[in-house]
């Protein structure tokens, strides 16, 4: 609920959303996302069960030599809510700047607890690098991006290597990590949703990005609101980004005025980009690596 009055009170602030004033927040973004930037095929299985689908956001515009740059995205909601429809304005924000965006859905609390959502992120950007050529992607320019709690699922894909190793895969072959206002060290915490998610009090070991951040983990982009009341941005985004640059690591770490944890997010939809360049950055931060990018 907290995403969506947050996005509510922003979007009225706009002053731009008349008439779509009863529309959940989320709704209204993707109502004003453009069409013209993407095609879209829905509701592609990359496992077996209803929650292990993704929908995929090909790009209008030519791909460059070798395919497009490929994002895979999760999204948050304190693994306990999120539908993958809801963040069509993210695969559009996506596609619209050349990347092949695959936003996925992951099993949440409580049919399932840690680790069963990593399984199922794995087994995603699995798919993802599988299925790049085939979908005219570049398989040598695979992305895990997530925001929130989907932020820590890609972070632990891109961090350690046990949850993609079931797949055949391994981080080393993913051009990069995205985390947006993600929670890399929260345990133990007093959040009451996210407790039973991670058997509070008794955490199982190896649970936080933090510390398992090591010298081979791929280049990252770090971004986060710079007042963040539901993860600290300091304890989370800003101290991974220091580990990482410790280590070697080449990272983008980028803090952001006029936005908070939501909107963090929201930033990337056309009707909020004037709050804070989030696209633009995280598109500046693909093209750095991407043979042939405009």
């Amino acid at each position: 609920m907290w995403l969506k009055r947050s996005f509510l009170l922003t979007l009225a602030g706009a002053g731009a959303l008349a008439g779509l004033a009863a529309c959940s927040p989320v709704a209204a973004l993707n109502a004003l996302a453009p069409s013209g930037t993407h095609t879209l095929t829905a509701g592609v299985a990359y496992g077996p069960g209803p929650r292990q689908q993704l929908d995929v956001y090909r790009p209008t515009q030519p791909a460059p030599a070798g395919g497009w740059p490929v994002v895979v995205f999760f999204y948050g909601g304190s693994w306990n809510t999120g539908q993958r429809a809801d963040y069509a304005f993210v695969g559009e924000a996506l596609a619209s700047r050349g990347m092949l965006a695959l936003v996925a859905d992951y099993r949440l609390y409580p049919q399932v607890r840690y680790p069963d959502f990593l399984r199922d992120c794995a087994a995603a950007l699995a798919w993802g690098l599988d299925q790049a050529a085939a979908l005219g992607g570049n398989p040598k320019q695979v992305y895990v991006m997530g925001h929130s709690a989907g932020a820590y699922n890609a972070a632990m894909l891109a961090l350690d290597a046990r949850w993609l190793a079931p797949t055949g895969h391994t981080p080393r072959e993913l051009a990069g990590f995205i985390g947006l206002a993600g929670p890399y060290d929260f345990l133990p915490t007093g959040n009451p949703d996210v407790q039973p998610v991670f058997f509070h009090p008794d955490y199982p070991p190896d649970t936080q990005p933090l510390p398992l951040a090591g010298a081979g983990a791929p280049r990252s982009f770090i971004g986060a609101a710079r007042k963040d009341d539901l993860v600290d941005p300091q304890r989370n985004s800003v101290a991974l980004a220091q580990r990482l640059q410790g280590l070697g690591v080449p990272v983008t770490l980028r803090l952001y005025d006029r936005v908070n944890h939501a909107t963090l997010a929201g930033a990337l939809g056309a009707p909020l980009r004037w709050l804070a360049p989030v696209l633009n950055d995280v598109a500046s931060f693909v093209e750095e690596a991407t043979p042939g990018a405009a």
